[in-house]
């Protein structure tokens, strides 16, 4: 099941829009910065933004996080009667619960997403599942982890999967088995003029961009991600341990290149794509008539079952 709350454009139902009217974190936690103390990155979003044609008054702050709030709660609803009906039918099931990115919600003067600091990298991720214990775990992992570990719940086999995915099934993680793997992240869409990376591992947040100076955060002493430490003396042993292993990983002229190489192909189409029939994704999930509709020389006890939902025993 897919939703798209909590986005932008931060507008929501009054039902629960109300419940924030007090809430004491309308503001960020970290003020807007001037724009010369952005890092370069951050610039650059607020240049695609356009940020000089835009006056944000605290008002427009509380507001935009307030709804914000308020469509977690409207999604907290509608995930309850999705548990609901599982409980009721006594579905058993294994559920998911995760979220492509956050939102920087005005930390450091930013919105939306597009950059690998905690409020828009940072996900939840919840799953429960037939024999596992309920308890949190603090190591980062993945959202390229979903599909191994929901692999490895259906019992298919991980030699079958790991060829085509970088991701790690969480069952080991989840049944006491320590994880070490950095977590890597990447990033080359609005705002950026050459691909950046990032590797989470530990406390430790290490990012690189062949255009700007590196960045290396401590998480647990330094959460808002204020102090670089890419430059101190004291942590150039983690710097260059961080270091080589993004270079082992991310070749990124090479990932440069490819990415170039990507819209110059499709740019040499696009015109066509746009006056033929254009289908906005490269994998469209087609309507199938016979998942729509019931035709009547079906057996009646499965043309039964399969109008009824939820379904029960």
């Amino acid at each position: 099941v897919s939703f798209t709350h909590p986005h932008d454009p931060y507008v929501a139902r009054k039902k629960y829009w109300d419940l924030y009217a007090d809430c004491e974190h309308l503001l960020p936690d970290v003020a807007a910065m001037p724009y010369e103390d952005h890092d370069a990155h951050s610039k650059r979003i607020f240049d695609a933004n356009d940020w000089r044609n835009f006056n944000i008054i605290e008002e427009d702050i509380r507001r935009s996080r307030r709804a914000y709030f308020a469509n977690i709660s409207y999604l907290d609803d509608k995930i309850a009667g999705i548990l609901e009906a599982l409980e009721t039918t006594r579905q058993e099931a294994v559920i998911v619960f995760v979220s492509d990115h956050g939102d920087m919600l005005g930390e450091r003067g930013l919105w939306f997403k597009m950059n690998f600091f905690e409020g828009s990298a940072r996900v939840p991720l919840m799953i429960a599942a037939p024999g596992l214990d309920p308890q949190r775990i603090d190591a980062p992992v993945s959202t390229i982890d979903v599909t191994p570990t929901l692999c490895d719940l259906a019992g298919v086999s991980m030699a079958e999967v790991m060829p085509w995915t970088d991701g790690e099934s969480l069952i080991p993680l989840a049944t006491g088995t320590e994880r070490t793997a950095p977590v890597m992240m990447e990033y080359a869409a609005e705002a950026s003029y050459a691909p950046l990376v990032s590797l989470r591992y530990g406390k430790w947040k290490y990012n690189r961009c062949a255009l700007d100076p590196d960045q290396l955060f401590d998480l647990d002493a330094d959460p808002h991600e204020l102090t670089n430490l890419a430059t101190d003396p004291a942590h150039a042993g983690t710097l260059t341990s961080l270091r080589a292993k993004s270079e082992a990983r991310w070749d990124l002229a090479r990932f440069d290149a490819d990415v170039r190489q990507s819209q110059a192909r499709r740019w040499v189409v696009y015109e066509a794509l746009r006056n033929g029939d254009y289908f906005p994704w490269d994998y469209q999930p087609l309507k199938k008539a016979s998942e729509r509709y019931m035709r009547n020389h079906m057996d009646l006890n499965i043309l039964e079952e399969s109008k009824r939902f939820p379904r029960g025993e």
